[in-house]
């Protein structure tokens, strides 16, 4: 233990209740917001919207979450698929599920356009171009569906909406460090979300957007996304800085998991950890203090007594107790074996956000790239399978 004067461990311990009770107040923020609808919607009844999914590649749920686009109960909408490489594995199944499904309008967009560093976004300039409708939903391909979606991302829009959006939920963990990501995804991420949101602090998430066409438009279309390396990112910027707000939805859309290794749930989050530290470096600087496990474990080496170790213990319960009455609420992923998924997110998250500040290199999409600048620019190293 480190021996501190008394006024020190005093300190130490007031600082950590200050983070124990900012943490609470989110989560309760989180279940207080996450599924109110709030105010009526603004969005034009009936209005045809333009459905716009990058693919690459055939992923473990790509059959489910590519049916479920073709099942949409809205009235008025198209699919616009935007496939890369015309040698994609994911194009033969797509061909069949548009041929089963030829009274929903449909179609295929090969070869992207490179406006930039972003694989993603170069995969949907032409897809957002081709859109016909002055409603346009981008959509990522893990994204499952509800029926209702295009309602549910409707009923979010205000009169002062730039742009609706929503964060993944991570769903059907069939191994324990997809629960992990579940921790990460779920109780963390999305109730910091939901609860910036509630405060007027919105920032978009790249899963699902819905945009009006005519206002991206003005503001320079889809190819202004490329000011940032991350286009949520540049998407937050671009929103607030025409005087309008990113609203999320009532209660955010899901992703499948199945099976992750550590080794994939460290790389996705150093990556987002990255884009974060270089795209808001303000809010991403706090984010050392919204795990429970670095705060409460310091601070007990610090107070150093029975009492304190007390109190340190069931903060603990408290703060994890909350992010578990989070998901039941929501009506998230849960387990016996979340309390050691929440554990160990929190021991990874000092590492990652010291990652963060520390190198400037992600590997996206297969290629290892520097994020220094907007392009991205790849690395001498070139591809990379991880």
């Amino acid at each position: 233990m480190i021996a501190l004067p008394e006024s020190g461990a005093s300190a130490a311990l007031a600082l950590c209740a200050v983070l124990v009770a900012v943490n609470l107040a989110s989560l309760a923020v989180a279940a207080l917001r996450i599924g109110r609808k709030g105010k009526p919607s603004a969005f034009p009844p009936g209005a045809p919207v333009s459905v716009v999914r990058p693919l690459r590649g055939l992923e473990a749920f790509s059959e489910e979450t590519l049916l479920a686009s073709f099942r949409l109960d809205y009235p008025a909408y198209e699919l616009i698929f935007c496939v890369a490489d015309a040698g994609d594995p994911i194009l033969p199944l797509l061909e069949r599920m548009r041929s089963a499904h030829p009274q929903i309008p449909s179609r295929l967009i090969l070869g992207d356009e490179r406006i930039g560093g972003n694989p993603k976004l170069n995969n949907c300039v032409r897809g957002w171009d081709a859109a016909r409708h002055d409603w346009v939903i981008l959509a990522d391909s893990n994204v499952l569906m509800p029926p209702d979606y295009i309602q549910q991302m409707q009923a979010a829009w205000r009169t002062d909406s730039g742009l609706v959006c929503s964060t993944p939920i991570g769903s059907r963990p069939a191994n324990f460090f997809a629960e992990v990501e579940c921790a990460f995804l779920n109780t963390l991420q999305a109730r910091w979300q939901y609860a910036g949101e509630a405060l007027g602090l919105g920032f978009a998430q790249g899963k699902s957007m819905l945009w009006n066409k005519p206002f991206l438009e003005a503001q320079g279309g889809i190819r202004a996304l490329n000011a940032e390396i991350a286009e949520d990112a540049a998407a937050t910027k671009l929103v607030r800085a025409a005087g309008k707000r990113v609203h999320l939805v009532a209660a955010p859309f899901r992703q499948p998991l199945g099976h992750r290794d550590l080794a994939e749930v460290w790389s996705r989050q150093v990556r987002w950890a990255r884009l974060r530290r270089v795209t808001f470096p303000l809010f991403f600087a706090p984010e050392i203090g919204i795990g429970a496990l670095l705060p409460l474990v310091l601070t007990g080496l610090v107070a150093g007594t029975a009492e304190a170790a007390l109190w340190l213990v069931g903060a603990g319960a408290l703060w994890y107790g909350a992010e578990m009455a989070l998901a039941v609420r929501a009506g998230w992923h849960r387990s016996p074996r979340m309390l050691a998924a929440f554990l160990v997110r929190d021991a990874l998250l000092p590492a990652i956000w010291a990652c963060a500040w520390a190198r400037t290199a992600i590997v996206w999409r297969g290629n290892a790239m520097d994020i220094r600048t907007r392009d991205a620019a790849p690395l001498e190293t070139g591809p990379s399978a991880a």
